[in-house]
Parts: structure tokens; sequence; C-alpha cells
């Protein structure tokens, strides 16, 4: 039902024709602001006057547009150059800060790729995530990291590319176990010569780029030369990684080769629930899918979904020669011309009608309707599981729940994480995470207290206190009643104590899950019937902030074990301390060298040998 009243459209309505008269025909883009400052849309227009104007017509309006326009107290006006400047400043604008009226994608994901080195003589294959700022090919993306490391691994069978890091292929003195199952040919110790693995390399790159033919027609030819000149080991190594690329296209679709570098946009809408399957497509391999899930889309149609679902998907992922889509939309021809200016190449948007495209779409189509499906079976359940853990707690409504776990090795890298959860699952982008710096050694009620009070003051200090969309309902802490009481001290010396509620959860007898304790800051304890929805989520929440706090620490850990004491001198650079431990093989070693030793690595001169000779026998 539409929350407003005749009134309040009436307002709206006359205060978004009083900018009409100001407007000019140009292209721009325009926002719509509530009286509390918040912006409700954000829009483009190809002629912004004639635009706003239709925003007047209120009887011709959807539902959803008369609550926009009813809750509009003024609005901002950008003109731009062209109409793809205004698509491409609406979509910026819109991830920035995400209007409540507009359709978001709500995304966190930073897909994975396959990165082959540049930087080094033997190149590596391993898997790449992030900027892509390191030296060499890359090749995605992948919809997860255990796509790619499959992947990786059939790779490896089929062209025996090293993984290892270049520290340890320095280091090594014999073959590693990778060799000894024939994924490897060891040029970390010279079984391979160097001409023959960039071979092994190039036939990889060659392979990702969509060669695959090619070189398993070359590779045929070797294995036949091989068993012509009686070289029959030569000619089954050749047999096997034949063998190991046709098991990767095995896994391909006949028509996917026809898809080179493209990417497609299937959606799926049942009533007010959508979601958007996104395929890879990268040399005519399939790299895989990957889904976005939308609600509260009454009125809007599948080809709306879509049209403003891909700018925001391209605002962080990178854009491709070919888009098809399940539905197309109205400003297609717009959309062509931006991403071609963005990537500086001609871009095709196009819904196929017949032939291998128009069966794969299909296909893409059908795995979003099975996947909305099921999600929204999962949305059921947890909204269920939702209530009953508000009922258990005795709270009318909870919108944002932190979960506080802390992690630390006998008293070392101590740390605590947050994990945030709402109605609808998990929300990883407000994750955080807090290095103790003050609490003692192995003082758990010290740490809880240092992360509560880091956490909230700072909301307090950016303004973003209670009734905030960051501020949380319920907090959970992974402990008892000592936990709990640190909590509360820290909140009431802010000033914040009655704004949220909070509950310990400490482990049961025999650690046993199922057997958990709540804790309330009263002091009274009290355990939930086994089978209650409420507890399953609960369990859930402290699984994941589990997870979180230790493999959060896990990194911090392993990061505090390669740190170097070669840190510790100036003007050794990471370069340079690259070079030590390569040569050397461990900071110990270079600690114990002496100064004509250190000479003799790259780029470390007499003056360099011993500054770094008196740094470690000056400390004894």
């Amino acid at each position: 039902m539409a929350e407003f009243s005749k009134t309040s459209l009436q307002a709206g309505r006359d205060k978004i024709l009083s900018y009409v008269k100001s407007l000019s025909h140009k292209p721009g883009v325009y926002r719509m602001i509530s009286s509390e400052g918040e912006v409700l849309y954000v829009g483009k227009a190809k002629a912004l006057k004639k635009r706003v104007v239709s925003y007047t017509h209120v009887d011709r309006l959807p539902v959803r547009l008369q609550r926009m326009v009813a809750q509009t107290a003024r609005m901002e006006f950008i003109e731009t150059h062209t109409e793809i400047e205004a698509l491409l400043l609406e979509t910026n604008l819109i991830k920035t800060l995400e209007p409540s009226f507009n359709i978001l994608m709500k995304d966190d994901k930073s897909f994975p790729y396959i990165l082959v080195t540049g930087n080094h003589d033997y190149p590596r294959l391993t898997k790449y995530r992030g900027a892509q700022k390191s030296k060499g090919a890359y090749y995605g993306p992948f919809p997860s990291a255990g796509s790619v490391n499959r992947t990786i691994t059939d790779l490896q069978k089929a062209f025996l590319v090293r993984s290892c890091t270049d520290s340890e292929f320095s280091k090594r003195d014999r073959p590693c176990l990778q060799y000894h199952i024939k994924r490897c040919t060891a040029p970390c110790v010279g079984y391979v010569d160097q001409d023959k693995y960039l071979k092994q390399v190039v036939d990889l790159k060659d392979f990702l780029s969509g060669k695959s033919r090619g070189v398993q027609d070359h590779l045929n030819q070797e294995m036949q030369e091989a068993s012509q000149d009686l070289n029959f080991e030569r000619a089954a190594q050749l047999r096997d990684r034949i063998r190991a690329m046709a098991a990767i296209l095995a896994k391909q679709d006949i028509g996917y080769q026809s898809m080179k570098d493209s990417d497609i946009f299937a959606v799926c809408k049942e009533g007010s629930h959508a979601c958007v399957q996104v395929f890879f497509y990268r040399g005519g391999m399939a790299m895989g899918n990957t889904s976005y899930y939308m609600k509260s889309l009454q009125e809007e149609t599948e080809a709306e979904i879509i049209q403003a679902f891909m700018p925001q998907f391209y605002e962080n992922h990178p854009l491709v020669g070919m888009i098809y889509v399940s539905h197309l939309f109205e400003e297609k021809q717009l959309y062509e011309e931006a991403f071609s200016k963005k990537l500086n190449k001609q871009v095709s948007i196009t819904s196929p009608v017949r032939g291998d495209k128009k069966r794969i779409v299909t296909g893409a189509l059908k795995n979003a309707e099975q996947a909305l499906s099921r999600w929204k079976q999962q949305q059921a359940s947890q909204g269920k599981a939702w209530a009953a853990m508000c009922q258990a707690f005795s709270l009318d409504e909870v919108e944002r729940v932190e979960v506080y776990d802390n992690s630390h090795t006998g008293g070392t890298n101590m740390m605590g994480v947050m994990v945030v959860s709402g109605p609808e699952g998990f929300r990883k982008n407000a994750y955080r995470k807090f290095n103790i710096k003050e609490a003692g050694v192995s003082d758990d009620y010290g740490m809880m207290r240092e992360v509560m009070r880091r956490r909230f003051e700072r909301a307090l200090k950016e303004e973003k206190g209670p009734g905030s969309d960051d501020w949380p309902d319920l907090l959970l802490i992974d402990g008892g009643k000592g936990q709990v009481s640190a909590v509360i001290e820290v909140l009431s010396d802010l000033g914040i104590e009655d704004s949220l509620a909070v509950v310990g959860v400490a482990k049961g007898e025999d650690r046993d899950a199922g057997r958990e304790k709540f804790v309330l800051p009263s002091g009274d304890v009290f355990m939930l019937p086994p089978s209650d929805p409420a507890l399953f989520l609960i369990q859930r929440l402290r699984d994941e902030a589990h997870r979180f706090a230790i493999g959060s620490h896990r990194a911090r850990r392993g990061k505090a074990m390669v740190t170097s004491s070669l840190d510790e001198i100036k003007g050794i650079g990471p370069k340079k301390k690259k070079e030590l431990l390569a040569f050397f093989g461990s900071a110990k070693a270079v600690a114990g060298a002496g100064i004509p030793d250190l000479m003799k690595v790259d780029g470390i001169s007499k003056t360099y040998a011993e500054l770094i000779y008196n740094h470690f026998h000056e400390q004894g």
C-alpha cells in the first residue's frame, strides 16, 4: 500500500513543478531529495526539462513513483554535454549515494582471475584477485575462488606450468610434489630448459585465449613424431597432456566456441523479487556464472531491471565487446555508445533469436529462474528464523545484528572482528577487523572493551548513531557474563546502553552446538529448545563470526611470520630485501653473512653491505 496522502503528493508535485521553468532541454542528471536530506532518486535525461515535467503528471505515474514524488522536498540538477556523459554520471552517483527508489545492485564481489606472471624468467600460473597491477596475462573473471582453483589444477595437468611462489622457486634444490604427480616440469631444479618451459607457457596462453584447436594439433604432431623416433616415454607424456586438455574441453558445450569474449545477462522476475544471472565466456570457454538478487520490484519489467543493473555492474567489472541479454531494453543504443567509449572498442548488446547463442541465453534464463526459486525458499526460511530470534530476545524489530568475536594465539596477534547480518542475510561489505592495541596479553575482557569503544566512539563521531542505517539493533557477543559486562560498561560510558540490545552467546556443556546459553545484561541466563529456528540462526551467525575471526587472524599471523628483520634496516627497500632473501634463503642467513658475501648479491654495494652488517652486529 502507498504510504502517502493526496496532500503530500500534491506538495511534491508542486515542488517539482517549481523547477521546470528554470530547466533547459540539455542532457543531464537530476536528484530528488527528501526533507531529511536523503537522496531518493538519481536519474538521467536526454532533455532535463521534458523529463522532469513527466513527474508532475502524477495520475500517470505508477504507485512507486507517486510515493517518491510525495517525499520530494527539493531537487538538484547537473547539465552535461551529452547523454552518454549523463549516463556515466548517473551510474557513479547511484553507486555513491544508493538512492532508495533506484534499482540497486548490491555487490561486494571481487571476481578472481587466472594470472600467468610476466615478471620472472619462468612464469607462474596462479589465482589473482584485486587491481591488475602485477605484470602478466590475466584470464577471467571467474565467479568464485573454487572455480579458479579447479581450473588451475586442470591446466597444470595439461601444461605442466609451475604454481609455486617465486620465493619457493628460488630455494628448491630438488623437485616438489607437483613434479612427481605430473603437474610441473620442475624448472626450479633445471629439469626443463627455459626455451621448452616458455613453449609450455605459450601453449597455456593460447589455450586460455581460445586457440585450443591449434594447441591440440601441434601436441598431437609432437606425439606422433616421438612415437616414430621410438621415444615412447615422451609420447606417453604428450598423450597424458592431450587427454588432460580434452577433459577440460569436454566440460565445454560445442556452441561455446562462438561466444568468444562475451557476457550474458539473464533476468527472472516473480512478483516483487528478481534474480539477475551473469555468465562469463572468455576465448570461447565458459568461466561460470554468478547471481544477484533484488526485492521490492513491484512495477519494474525485466528489461528495466537489466537496463538499471548493467551500468552498475560494469562500474566495477571489466567490459567485453559482446553482451547478450535475455530482454532487450529501451536504451540499448545509448549503452552501446557509452560502453564503446569506455572500452575504446566497439561494444554490441543483443538478444539472439536463433542458433547456439539463443540456446545459451535461454539456458542462462532457466538458471536464473531456478536460482530465484531457491533463493525465495531460503529467504522464507531466513525470515521465519529472524522472527523467532526477535521473539526469543523480546525485541519488536531487528534490522541489523552485529556479532563480535576475538582471536589470538597465546596472547599474540590479538584481534577482534565484527560480522553484520540483516533479515536478508550477511552484509559482508560491513564486516570489520580490530587489531588490538591496548588490551593486555590474553585479556579477553579488555579486548572486548577496546573493540566496543572503538566501534561506537567512531560511529558517534561520524554521526552514525542511534537511528542511522549503520546502527545495530542487537549485539551478539561471543562469551558469557564477563564479556557481556565488559560491553555494557563501555556502552554505559558512552550513554548508549539503552539504544540497542546485548546478548552473550556462551558455549554449552562440552562445547556442544545446541546447548548454548544466552546471557542478558540483567544476569539472566536461558537456553533455547534444540529445534528452535532462532537457535539455528544464531549458530550460523556465531559460526560466521568464528570463520571471519579465524581467517583474519591466520592472515595477520602469516603476515607477521614473514615479516623479516630486514624490514628494520633503513635504506633496504622491497627490491633489495627480495634479492637478499633469494640469495641467502632466510633473514637469519643474511644476519650471519660477512660483507664480502653480502656484496655478491645484485644491487648490494659495499655501502649497503656495511649498512646491513652493522645493523645485525650492533644489535649483538
